[in-house]
């Protein structure tokens, strides 16, 4: 049987000890609802389903993040932009809230806080992820079995089309000619390749097989390893720049992916190009591999790491003429 005391003037605890169960209270408001709390914990031992609820209950959410941090960040491949994410999501008012308290409701009120910050969809569909993740690493790893997720039950931001700028007329020429040097390389290199720029400045010569005409990449955004094949141009280059400085510098080109937006920040301002971004390059490279190849989708997945194939989708237009001479009975590679 419950039992039903009264705490203070504004408090009412029911306690519950049942052979076989760990004894479980909670304190309540009024008397009423401490009676249907006991009532629905009983019939929950009765029937065998009975999930301890106390450390869901007593666990704020800024905890919970604060151990999600120190146990499941590390393993991440961006586990220094994840932690950073903690703590921002620390500082939230929702922070303060207990795990089971936290319904879908409050996950809906925080979309709309953060979209009236001026916060991007993807940047609320991260903070979103992590704290999805956290509910069910909690329910899961930490034993809060009873602990339901609530980012599930709410309608996440809808994500922007993706970037479509290309370069147009002479504005390769002009990037080009804006560039120094040792940037120069790197923006025909991500043009030949498609790589990021994580991707490009984490590249080393060890990696590098110019005999076998690839590059191996270790870790990339996707968390998998590839191997990116290098058209004649891009061997070209490379083959250059190791006659030229050899492998003293242990990263290929010596930049920084931080140091790589700002000199691409710095060569568009000069060439008097809007709206130009390095990634940029990737999209154009990849539209060149539809366009001017006959490299079969898989093929263009596996040089671009793609993590699926609908993110290739926004690309199919783009070799419409070459499907068109399929049809004309012109063979692959004609």
């Amino acid at each position: 049987m419950a039992t039903i005391r009264k705490r203070g003037g504004l408090q009412w605890e029911a306690r519950i000890r049942r052979k076989g169960w760990p004894v479980t209270c909670k304190t309540f408001e009024t008397k009423f609802d401490a009676e249907a709390w006991a009532r629905q914990i009983e019939s929950e031992m009765d029937r065998g389903v009975f999930v301890s609820r106390a450390e869901a209950e007593s666990t704020t959410l800024k905890d919970a993040l604060e151990r999600f941090r120190q146990e499941y960040v590390p393993r991440l491949s961006q586990h220094k932009r994840e932690s950073n994410r903690v703590t921002f999501l620390q500082k939230r008012p929702l922070a303060c809230r207990v795990l089971a308290t936290v319904k879908g409701k409050d996950i809906a009120d925080f979309i709309k806080e953060r979209e009236a910050e001026g916060a991007g969809a993807n940047t609320i569909r991260l903070d979103l992820a992590m704290l999805s993740r956290l509910f069910s690493v909690a329910a899961t790893d930490w034993g809060m079995e009873s602990l339901s997720n609530p980012v599930r039950k709410v309608n996440k931001p809808k994500l922007p089309g993706g970037r479509t700028r290309r370069l147009e007329g002479d504005e390769e020429q002009r990037l080009l000619e804006a560039c120094p040097p040792a940037f120069r390389q790197v923006v025909r290199f991500a043009l030949e390749t498609a790589m990021r720029r994580e991707e490009i400045s984490r590249l080393t010569w060890d990696t590098v097989e110019l005999e076998k005409r690839f590059a191996h990449l270790p870790k990339t955004k996707n968390g998998e390893a590839r191997s990116v094949p290098l058209s004649p141009a891009a061997l070209e280059l490379l083959q250059a720049m190791r006659e030229q400085c050899g492998d003293k510098r242990y990263t290929v080109f010596g930049m920084s992916a931080d140091a790589i937006t700002q000199a691409m920040e710095q060569a568009r301002k000069k060439a008097g190009l809007r709206d130009l971004h390095f990634h940029d390059l990737r999209h154009e490279a990849v539209s060149r591999l539809f366009e001017n190849t006959d490299l079969d989708v898989m093929e263009i997945k596996t040089i671009s790491g793609h993590r699926s194939m609908q993110m290739l989708a926004r690309y199919s237009h783009l070799r419409a003429h070459r499907l068109a001479d399929r049809l004309a009975g012109k063979r692959r590679g004609e």
